[in-house]
């Protein structure tokens, strides 16, 4: 709560200024300059030294060579494009040196890194010859290089003799890259001969060559053994750069050859990076660091003694910075602090610049090592700073730029709110933040009144235990030297949010939808919205709206989940967020479902008709598992079945069980289904296929379907079904075929061990054609035989038909049809069991023919099928089970010409009461067609099949129909070349159904094709006023639906009406015409039906006489 007080404002600084929104404009580096090293080229070789800076404006630059300003206007070999200084036409002389890059603007001046350019040459050796080398044999050697005058990096190599053939090093030979010179340890006849120096430049990629140097074998004999002499060794401190490749070289001459090997004289092992080369005479250290430095001995011993050299490596450093000052922004009269640190070594030293200037200490600028003070800054103050680190090694510039703020105090930036909400009894902060340099002082009022009490250090304004008192209008005032501004906003207290009913703990069963409450009493001031979280994740509703759905109005969210999986069962929490707090109400959703698979199904033990199982429980996924049910399959069942086990019954607790009444020697798969309060789960995964044991009896079914016949001569082909494998019961299953001429004594015997074969072919020449044989099909395994089948009479193969038919002859019957006779053949000596008609069109291709068999004694077949006019030539052969004999002589027939392509047209019909006419137009056929000799009329009931036909000469036929039925009626043309195209079929539906009156007769009369529009209805006229329609109008003009529809194929019948000349006064009665419109006017919601029956109206009107039937019509439509 807040007490007022009226005694003097208590003001408090305020330490926000511009300083988080200011924007530096003074120069900074983009790129600066590096050193360059380049190869003296031609004349119109250019260096390019790169130099980019940012800005605002734009910085301009300028350079300086050896601490001397360039002026390029009366420079003709140097420019500058941007930033980049480019030197043409170089020079050596004039263009070495160290190049710095100064950017500046408005805002102040900045110096780069400096940056050297260099260039790398190699001049050629004097054109002077060498002297020879005279040495004997086992003496050591050096032969001096003497580099011409260079700059850049250079390597040795030597030539023996000549070019190509370099010197190769080893443990005797080695080329020091430091001196050039090559050291022979030990010379041997075979180093005899010239010795040329070649040195390249690794820069300019050149090559020199020094003048040979002849090397002798003096003739005073061998040169006795003596110690190692080092001849290469490195000086005793060698300055070493941190992350260069360091390199030291130790050589000795000496006989015999000395070894080298190398230690640290502190005793500590080389690091894993250490590399020894050529023979050990190079040690090599990449990547040198501070740890590396120390002295390092070379130690080169033989059988004679041994030297030593060693040396210091000392570690050295440029400067690195380690800490930079930042761009800074401070009001005026505050004091700055600029500290930068940089590692090196030796120890940098520390210089201040000020827009490219030194700065000195003095007055309010103090400057100890790297730190930077300037106490009760001012505006001339502000510009660009650099902080220079320099040893021997180097020289880095760190940058920044110091910016005095002087400004009155603005809210623009940090305004109160408008309106800020708060729950009472909670605390609540007004924070005054004005942007101000230097800083404001501020104070709060409440409406007119100053607030005296105690603020947070920053101005900012705390109230605790809101109560509704407290709200209201706050402002907040903050001033300096250079002006006052205030910001205000207005504070409402609004009630606690309550959760009137949020979710509670439930259980429910997979696929069941539920609603989760979650509804709130709050404020009517606050913004409330809801969200979901499951398990710790928000909801996504439209991601997951095949099962999540928010629903509720303004002050309820509640959840809906749908088609609820098990997958959803957890932890589910309402959030509610309003302006001034967030509410939260969780529950726990239980969802029970068909337990899990269960797991590992194994076949324990097995005999001959049980099987021990044993399996893992699966999930029981909510709902504890209640049992058990075991299924099972075989190569020989369709899917999985149950099967009986002991228990019967199998508890939730239990996991083993005997599977009992099983087939002996069958390869069983099993699986386990748990079931639980919800339902059966999914079954486990099969088990192994394991094979249920021999039953140790014979097989106890015979096979079945004993039969055969057919094959080729001499063959005696027997048939019968193989015995399933489940009542084979055990291995070594075959079958025993037994068989004896019919009447005979003796039985023949074959046996096959192969179990699912179901064909065996006797042979043997004795066996006369189409001779019956008793036969029986026995089982065995290797227990023994099974039972035998009953006998059956098989016969043998037969021999086909020998001669062909005789006295065939051919005659065209139509267009598609021509018809084959002959005389039949006796059944001696072979069967007959019936004929094939072979045709073909072209006596020149019989392989393109077509078939037509007959069984049976028949001497006489259509073939069909065939294309009019056309040529075919036919044969005829008996055949029987062994074949087809030899075909007749060809005979020949030419087809009729085919009948009419085109079907009856312009079909009519008129149906009086069940009698049906049609009339249509008679059909002319074409030159190449049979001529029309009659029509027929196929007419059948819908639905049904039984076709009834009528045959007549004219194009007029009359039917009687039933009037309880509908039909389909048809018209076809007659020729010899057979039926003609058929006309549309003509639909004629049941009357009885269409129309409850029973009198007067109806006419319907329709051309084939009419639309229903067109189907004109008429009554007899002198019974017209006898009729009782059901529809139209009583006494007092009423009517009923069907009436109405009926009505309307009246008046759209008008047209064919008048065609018949037959006046609507026929069948139309004023009283008539006014129940007509009664009826419209009841329609007229649909402006389409509106239109057609005003017209139709109007022309009904006009033929009855009535002038004003517009005038009716609109009467009609009001009542």
């Amino acid at each position: 709560m807040l007490s007022l007080k009226q005694p003097a404002p208590l003001w408090k600084i305020t330490l926000n200024s511009f300083a988080d929104d200011v924007v530096f404009k003074g120069p900074s580096w983009i790129t600066e300059p590096s050193d360059l090293i380049l190869p003296i080229g031609s004349s119109d070789q250019e260096a390019v030294l790169v130099c980019q800076a940012e800005g605002t404006p734009a910085p301009q630059y300028r350079w300086s060579l050896n601490g001397t300003l360039i002026d390029l206007r009366s420079d003709y070999r140097r420019r500058m494009s941007g930033g980049n200084l480019i030197i043409s036409s170089l020079e050596r002389d004039q263009d070495t040196g160290i190049y710095q890059c100064t950017a500046f603007n408005t805002w102040g001046t900045i110096h780069s890194q400096r940056s050297s350019l260099q260039f790398a040459y190699l001049e050629n050796f004097k054109a002077q010859s060498r002297n020879a080398v005279n040495v004997r044999e086992g003496q050591g050697v050096v032969l001096l290089c003497g580099a011409p005058m260079h700059s850049g990096e250079l390597t040795f190599a030597w030539v023996f003799n000549e070019y190509p053939y370099f010197v190769q090093q080893d443990r005797r030979r080695f080329v020091s890259q430091e001196t050039g010179n090559l050291y022979i340890a030990k010379v041997e006849p075979s180093d005899v001969g010239n010795y040329t120096c070649v040195v390249n430049n690794t820069i300019t990629r050149g090559k020199v060559l020094s003048s040979p140097t002849p090397l002798v074998l003096r003739n005073d004999g061998a040169m006795g053994e003596y110690e190692p002499k080092i001849e290469v060794h490195f000086p005793d401190t060698v300055p070493a750069a941190k992350g260069l490749v360091v390199r030291l070289e130790c050589f000795a001459l000496g006989n015999p050859v000395p070894e080298i090997t190398w230690r640290r004289t502190s005793g500590e092992p080389f690091p894993s990076k250490v590399k020894l080369k050529n023979a050990n005479a190079i040690l090599e250290i990449p990547r040198f660091q501070q740890e590396d430095s120390g002295t390092y001995e070379c130690v080169a011993e033989n059988s004679r003694g041994k030297n030593t050299a060693r040396g210091r490596l000392s570690f050295h450093a440029k400067p690195h910075w380690l800490q930079t000052m930042r761009d800074t922004a401070v009001s005026i009269e505050e004091n700055l602090f600029w500290e930068c640190k940089a590692s090196g070594r030796p120890k940098p030293s520390y210089n201040w610049l000020k827009n490219g200037e030194p700065l000195a200490a003095e007055g309010r600028v103090q400057i100890e090592n790297g730190a930077l003070s300037i106490v009760s800054l001012n505006l001339s103050d502000a510009g660009m700073y650099q902080c220079v680190a320099e040893n021997k090694h180097g020289i880095i510039y760190a940058s920044a730029e110091l910016m005095v703020l002087a400004s009155s105090p603005t809210f623009s930036k940090s305004p109160l709110q408008a309106l800020q909400k708060a729950r009472a009894g909670s605390d609540v902060t007004l924070e005054c933040k004005p942007q101000a340099a230097p800083p404001a002082i501020s104070l709060w009022k409440k409406g007119g009144e100053v607030l005296q009490i105690t603020l947070l250090p920053n101005g900012t304004l705390k109230i605790t235990n809101l109560t509704r008192r407290d709200g209201g209008s706050y402002t907040c005032i903050a001033k300096n030297q250079f002006g006052t501004a205030s910001t205000s906003g207005r504070l409402l207290i609004t009630e606690p949010t309550r959760i009137t009913q949020g979710p509670g703990n439930m259980e429910i069963i997979v696929g069941e939808s539920i609603v989760l409450p979650c509804q709130i009493a709050c404020d009517p001031a606050l913004d409330v919205s809801f969200s979901w979280s499951f398990n710790g994740q928000l909801i996504d509703f439209d991601r997951d709206r095949d099962h999540f759905e928010r629903v509720g109005g303004g002050i309820a969210g509640d959840l809906m989940i749908r088609n609820i999986q098990l997958k959803h069962g957890g932890k589910y929490v309402c959030l509610i967020d309003t302006d001034v707090e967030s509410l939260s109400a969780d529950a726990i959703l239980i969802v029970k479902g068909p337990p899990g698979f269960p797991e590992t199904v194994l076949v324990e033990e097995i005999t001959d008709s049980t099987a021990q199982l044993s399996w893992t429980p699966g999930r029981d996924n909510g709902s504890p598992i209640t049992g058990y049910m075991v299924q099972a399959r075989t190569p020989f069942t369709v899917g999985w079945q149950a099967v009986d086990t002991v228990p019967e019954a199998i508890n939730g607790n239990t996991l083993t069980a005997t599977v009992v009444d099983l087939n002996a020697w069958v390869e069983y798969e099993f699986r386990v289904v748990a079931i639980n309060s919800v339902g059966m789960g999914e079954p486990s995964p099969p088990s192994p296929k394991t094979r249920t044991e021999d039953a140790s009896e014979f097989p106890d079914t015979a096979p079945t379907e004993v039969g055969g016949g057919g094959g080729t001569k001499s063959e005696l082909v027997i048939t019968w079904e193989p015995v399933p494998e489940e009542v084979q019961n055990g291995e070594g299953f075959g079958y025993i075929i037994t068989l004896r001429p019919q009447g005979g004594v003796t039985w023949t015997r074959a046996v096959i061990t192969i179990p699912g074969i179901s064909k065996y072919t006797f042979r043997n020449d004795t066996i006369l054609p189409f001779s019956p044989y008793e036969v029986k099909v026995g089982a065995f395994n290797k227990r023994g035989e099974g039972p035998f089948s009953s006998i059956v009479t098989v016969f043998s193969a037969e021999e086909v038909p020998s001669m062909a038919p005789e006295r065939v002859w051919g005659r065209s019957v139509s267009a598609a049809q021509i018809e084959v006779t002959w005389e039949p053949l006796l059944s001696n000596p072979e069967r007959v069991l019936g004929y094939e008609v072979v045709y073909w069109e072209d006596d020149t291709k019989p392989d393109t023919v077509g078939k037509v068999r007959i069984s049976g004694n028949y001497s006489a077949v259509n073939v069909s099928g065939l294309v009019g006019s056309t040529h075919y030539y036919l044969t005829v052969s008996a055949f029987n089970t062994a074949g087809t004999g030899p075909p007749s002589l060809p005979i020949n027939a030419t087809t009729k010409k085919p009948p009419p392509g085109q079907p009856p047209l312009n079909v009519e019909w008129t149906l009086i009461g069940s009698q049906l006419t049609l009339h249509w137009d008679p059909v002319i056929a074409l030159e190449t067609e049979s001529e029309v000799t009659g029509y027929l009329v196929s007419y059948r009931r819908h639905r049904q099949h039984n076709m009834s036909t009528l045959i007549t000469d004219k194009t007029a036929a009359e039917l009687t129909l039933s009037i309880n039925d509908n039909y389909v009626i048809q018209v076809k043309s007659l020729s010899e070349g057979g039926e003609g195209e058929g006309s549309e079929p003509i639909h004629i539906h049941r009357l009885s159904k269409l129309f409850v009156f029973s009198a007067p007769p109806l006419s319907l009369h329709a051309r084939n094709g009419d639309s229903v529009s067109q189907v004109v209805l008429s009554f007899y006229p002198l019974l017209i006023s006898r009729w009782h329609l059901p529809f139209p109008c009583n006494r007092r003009g009423s009517f009923s639906v069907t009436g109405l529809l009926f009505l309307f194929l009246v008046c759209r019948a008008l047209q064919h009406i008048k065609q018949r000349k037959q006046t609507v006064a026929e069948f139309y009665s004023p009283r008539d015409f006014c129940c007509l419109m009664r009826a419209q006017a009841l329609l007229s919601r649909s402006a389409l039906i509106v239109f057609v029956f005003k017209a139709l109206i109007m022309q009904i009107g006009h033929a009855l006489g009535i002038n004003n039937a517009d005038l009716i019509y609109n009467k009609a439509s009001e009542d």
